[in-house]
Formats: C-alpha cells, structure tokens, sequence
C-alpha cells in the first residue's frame, strides 16, 4: 500500500477506515488512494510538500505553509487520518483538535499569543496591520478569560470552539 502501483486490498480498506476511526467509507478510501497516487508522482509510497502544493486549493490556502509542516511526507494512511477532521462525520472535538496543531506549529502542545497572532497574520494578510490584529486578538483573549500572558492547552480550545458548530467538511470525490 502506498505506492501508485499498488493496488488497494479489502484488508488495507479496512485497516485505514480503522486508522481514521472509520470517518470515511470504503469507496471513500478507494476514491482518496486514486488521488493518492495521483499526488505521489513518483510512486515512493508518500507525499512530499512539493506534490502537495500541486493541489491549486492547497496552494492557494493562505495557511499552507503551516499545513505542509504537517503534510510532508504523509503516507496513505496518515494522508486519510489527516484529512478526516475535514470529514462530515468528524466530532466537533477531532475538529478542535486538528485546528490547535495548526495553531500549535512548534508541537509543544501549547498556542501562544504569539501563535495565534501569526496564524492571523497569515488569514488576514495586508488587510489588517499589527496593531489592529493585536487590539482584537487581546479583546477576543479577554472576553474569553484570557491574557496575552496566557498560553492555551487543547482543553483551553476545546472550551473555547466547542460551542462554535464548527463547519470543516471537504468533499471526496466518490468515482
């Protein structure tokens, strides 16, 4: 599995449904190994940020530096597990949790002021300078209980976005 050669067996199916707590059906699966393999341009089994950025949407998320640091060298099964916070049927807390490592880019399982405002920055772009990004994400922080001091933990963004309906679908495409 994993190389564009390679052809899906009911048994790998199934240990990827597994691997993304079955957020995604068989066809689904099947669907996301073509495009895989499709990405995987040189049949090494993973995708580099390079192939990566050849998806026009990707390239063109205004967080996808960040993204890559979490995508290079994924393969299928990771490449699935990533994408089903993006799935329908993923809980409102796999979604959190996928947001707080986008925010989380040094992986030390905390989200800085500083972290949250350079996310921002990427979101924002020229349209806002920093004073004004700053005033808000302080007032946000505030009204929320927290400083620009304050470091916040996953528990801290599940309390904060888990009364948002978070809405994180991207559709697959079903041959």
């Amino acid at each position: 599995m994993g190389s564009a050669s390679s052809v899906l067996t009911q048994y790998d199916i199934e240990e990827v449904q597994e691997h993304c707590s079955n957020l995604f059906s068989q066809q689904e699966i099947v669907s996301l190994y073509q495009r895989f393999c499709q990405l995987d341009r040189n049949a090494k089994g993973f995708i580099s940020a390079d192939e990566f950025l050849s998806v026009p949407e990707f390239a063109m998320n205004p967080l996808s530096q960040r993204l890559l640091k979490m995508v290079d060298g994924l393969n299928f099964k990771d490449f699935v597990a990533f994408l089903s916070a993006f799935s329908g049927k993923a809980t409102t807390q796999q979604k959190i949790e996928f947001i707080f490592k986008v925010y989380d880019s040094d992986n030390n399982g905390k989200v800085s002021f500083n972290d949250i405002l350079e996310v921002l920055r990427d979101l924002s772009g020229s349209f806002m300078s920093d004073e004004q990004r700053e005033k808000v994400l302080r007032q946000v922080l505030q009204e929320a209980g927290y400083s620009k001091e304050s470091y916040l933990v996953l528990d801290d963004f599940i309390k904060v976005l888990g009364r948002s309906g978070l809405k994180m679908e991207v559709e697959v495409p079903v041959d």
